[in-house]
């Protein structure tokens, strides 16, 4: 449970690191293309299964990563068009509630238990997420913006599930750094080709400031992932179980972070939405 426990304070640290890219007015995607590269360097100096670069297309997990970096930078940017189209509270919301896609997906190709305490306890997460993360900047005007939650709520599942699914089935033991850092790695790489695309089309604007504020990015965004990895090896925890408790975890955590940090107002729902999320996490893990 260490594991799970880092990777959720990690992964909502993540979000003071963003509010904070507005305050000193960083550039969010070259600062993020940075950060996979961060990540990247990171995961390749630590793995203790040393191979060269040129070895890392013959890995049996290879396009796995690839489909996986692929999604990373697809997804944070989707997530960075559904924050300021349809409103944090919106992305918030549909990034989280994607738990039920690899809660699915537990149950059916592994087998994963899937009692009625259980199914009281997602669902009261699910309710949770709702009510915590909805804000009154959180209404969707037009139908057609749908488009944006929904594409975030898609690829936020289908990466928690590919990243369960790849891991069990392709990474062997000792290979979850080497692993990871691929992933960053091809994000980079891909992120580094729309960064370009884009200059092209706008004037590109070089400041320290975004490596600075990437590296900052970079780290922690290695370990969270890391970390999940690491849990979903724990034995005797069901992914179903897993991503639950983490997900509704960091909704929990970051709101905690920006009503201490940031001071950011809570309304009555989204106090009601805290109670039932420690509820919700307190029935699934004895479930």
């Amino acid at each position: 449970m260490i594991y799970l426990a880092l990777s959720i304070l990690i992964s909502s640290s993540l979000f003071a690191i963003f509010k904070l890219f507005e305050v000193y007015k960083i550039n969010t995607l070259q600062a993020i293309v940075v950060n996979y590269f961060v990540a990247f360097t990171i995961g390749y100096s630590l793995s203790n299964v040393k191979i060269g670069l040129t070895d890392i297309p013959q890995q049996p997990w290879f396009l796995g990563a690839i489909f996986l970096g692929f999604l990373f930078i697809s997804i944070f940017n989707v997530m960075a068009l559904t924050s300021q189209i349809n409103g944090l509270s919106v992305a918030s919301v549909s990034g989280k509630m994607s738990v039920v896609i690899p809660v699915i997906f537990g149950v059916f190709v592994y087998n994963e238990s899937l009692g009625f305490i259980k199914v009281i306890g997602i669902l009261l997460a699910l309710i949770a997420v709702y009510l915590t993360s909805m804000k009154s900047d959180s209404f969707v005007k037009e139908k057609h913006l749908l488009i944006y939650p929904i594409l975030l709520f898609l690829g936020s599942g289908v990466i928690d599930t590919s990243i369960k699914y790849i891991e069990t089935t392709y990474v062997q033991d000792g290979g979850v750094p080497i692993f990871s850092a691929s992933i960053f790695g091809i994000a980079f790489v891909i992120g580094l080709f729309f960064v370009t695309y884009r200059s092209f089309k706008t004037k590109f604007v070089f400041e320290w400031k975004n490596i600075l504020g990437g590296i900052a990015l970079g780290i922690p965004n290695y370990f969270s992932i890391v970390f999940l990895l690491k849990a979903l090896k724990t034995d005797g925890l069901e992914s179903s179980t897993l991503f639950t408790i983490n997900n509704v975890s960091i909704v929990l955590l970051t709101t905690v972070f920006g009503l201490i940090l940031f001071k950011e107002k809570l309304q009555v729902k989204n106090w009601i939405g805290i109670v039932i999320a420690i509820t919700s996490i307190i029935i699934v893990a004895i479930a």
